[in-house]
């Protein structure tokens, strides 16, 4: 039944579902942003090691995105001690440890720090187990390790989680079965988007749910993962590992970033992401393109920014929630 309440599921990790999760939460909307656990890398590494639980990194920028004291909590949670053996952790990482050993239940963890920190929406793990993920790449060949199937530099085929069968969180499939819109990214589509969709119940939710389903495109190529690929092939990705054509609009940004991109790109050999939305159209996907939510850092690295993104996606929302019947 349909409600004036517009539930949105955001779905990714790394620093584009922080981005987009830091605009969104000023509009009247509740936010659910499923993040992956499938992290092995520094400081989320070794406490994985260490206390078997699923990685906290992601969750914890996420958390950070959407506390009400967003500047302050943080430099807190991104603190990082030079002390021994708790060397290099950063504290935010050390404190879902710490709620994830006393709760005993990794979304009960991040549920009991979100109320602490005045997180507005929910922050969901997309699974409670401690998942490895895995890359075959088009040659056959076989990775595994987040942090380590990048640096590879193949073109990936498909990846899954080890060990098989992981189910995902209850509140994660709750959150998308209640959805009126589920949105994808921006952020590394194999390492960071993906990992979502692989427990059994989140992939089997996904394809029965109703919602209107959007990928926002990243600015540039990823090397590792999407060189070469464009919106409609990361779309096809998505669609390949759910096991069912969802996605219905795709978001991108039509500012000629190839005139932007920072000498440190030319150098990698990166370039801007090709909509291809004739390919996309073909598909029966409505695209929307804007000119206005790409920025340059200092550092000559191109975002999303956070408040534009938002602002075209609140309106868009807007848009589609009146067309929605149930």
């Amino acid at each position: 039944m349909k409600t004036n309440t517009i539930n949105v599921v955001l779905i990714g990790g790394g620093t584009g579902l922080s981005v987009l999760a830091r605009g969104l939460k000023n509009y009247p909307i509740d936010i659910s942003a499923i993040v992956t656990v499938a992290d092995d890398g520094g400081s989320t590494g070794k406490i994985r090691s260490e206390i078997d639980m699923p990685a906290p990194g992601d969750v914890r920028n996420v958390l950070a995105a959407l506390s009400e004291s967003e500047a302050l909590i943080k430099d807190l949670f991104t603190y990082r001690f030079n002390r021994e053996k708790i060397s290099g952790h950063s504290l935010g990482n050390l404190m879902l440890a710490a709620m994830y050993d006393m709760q005993g239940d990794f979304s009960v963890a991040v549920e009991k720090l979100s109320e602490i920190l005045n997180v507005k929406g929910k922050v969901i793990p997309s699974t409670n187990r401690s998942p490895k993920l895995v890359a075959i790449m088009t040659d056959g060949t076989k990775y595994e390790g987040e942090s380590y199937i990048p640096k590879v530099k193949k073109k990936i085929d498909h990846i899954y989680l080890s060990p098989s069968g992981i189910e995902g969180s209850n509140t994660a499939i709750e959150a998308i079965q209640n959805a009126d819109f589920i949105i994808y990214g921006p952020g590394s589509l194999y390492t960071s988007i993906i990992p979502n969709v692989l427990p059994t119940s989140i992939k089997k939710a996904l394809q029965e749910s109703h919602a209107n389903q959007i990928y926002i495109s990243n600015i540039v190529e990823q090397p590792g993962e999407t060189k070469s690929m464009t919106a409609a092939d990361c779309v096809d990705a998505i669609h390949k590992h759910i096991g069912k054509d969802v996605i219905t609009h795709v978001l991108a940004s039509d500012e000629d970033t190839k005139q932007l991109l920072s000498q440190r790109y030319k150098e990698e050999g990166v370039s801007a992401v090709l909509v291809s939305k004739d390919e996309l159209q073909k598909r029966g996907i409505n695209v929307y393109i804007y000119d206005n939510i790409v920025q340059k850092t200092e550092e000559g690295i191109l975002r999303h920014d956070s408040k534009q993104l938002a602002k075209n996606i609140y309106e868009l929302v807007l848009e589609l929630f009146e067309t929605i019947e149930y």
